[in-house]
């Protein structure tokens, strides 16, 4: 059985003392089937993204729920005095956006997998362009780590974020208070794709599946039904 992964006692604490106070004072809870989340082993969190707030407050969601989601973190974080002891403190990974050492950050989430780690991942790249807020198209690296590790991957969505600080803004709206509502699915069914070569259609596919999954749950949470085809900010 894989040991949890965790920060040192200082560093956990620390985020512990600032964020959960935080999180509980600016918005209410509306936490669905955290039970789906094992308590055990490492997986992959793919989740939709809505706001600069959303990974903190999905954080203080999968701690509450036994899990320490280790996340992935624009690598100039680590740069910025204070702060980047911090991210690496917390176990953050860096991502070098735009550049040759971009895959180094799947390499180093398969680390922590096999670690045992829940690793948080943004399956979109960046904060939804959709027009209605749905997941867009994603991205190939949360199913290309999930192919080539094993790991299971479970669909989290998430709604309210995006009141509390829209996209681009610094000033949250603290009034009146927001509710942050987040819904677990089952893990998602990769294994149609065992055996076969990471090519990038196959990726391509997984990644279809594994944001179907998450708009599944999103589609509950806002009570709505989702757009028949994602987003697609490259107008593929």
């Amino acid at each position: 059985m894989s040991r949890p992964v965790r920060p040192s006692r200082f560093w956990e604490t620390l985020a512990v003392v600032i964020v959960k106070p935080l999180s509980w004072l600016l918005v209410k809870k509306d936490w669905r089937h955290g039970e789906r989340i094992p308590r055990t082993g490492g997986m992959i969190i793919a989740t939709n993204h809505l706001s600069w707030a959303d990974p903190v407050l999905l954080a203080h969601f999968l701690y509450n729920n036994g899990r320490w989601p280790v996340i992935l973190a624009k690598a100039g974080l680590f740069k910025v005095p204070g702060l980047g002891a911090a991210v690496r403190g917390l176990l953050a990974i860096p991502v070098q956006r735009g550049s040759s050492d971009a895959a180094k950050s799947l390499s180093y989430s398969a680390e922590r997998l096999r670690d045992g780690a829940v690793v948080l991942f943004y399956p979109e790249g960046t904060v939804t362009r959709d027009p209605g807020l749905w997941p867009m198209a994603g991205k190939t690296g949360a199913a290309r780590l999930a192919l080539e590790s094993g790991a299971q991957v479970i669909p989290v969505a998430h709604w309210g974020a995006q009141e509390l600080l829209p996209y681009g803004e610094k000033r949250p709206k603290l009034f009146p208070r927001k509710t942050f509502r987040v819904s677990v699915g089952p893990p998602v069914d990769l294994s149609k794709y065992t055996g076969r070569p990471a090519h990038a259609d196959v990726l391509r596919e997984a990644t279809a599946d594994i944001m179907a999954a998450i708009t599944v749950q999103l589609a509950e949470l806002r009570g709505e039904k989702a757009p028949e085809t994602p987003f697609d900010p490259a107008g593929r």
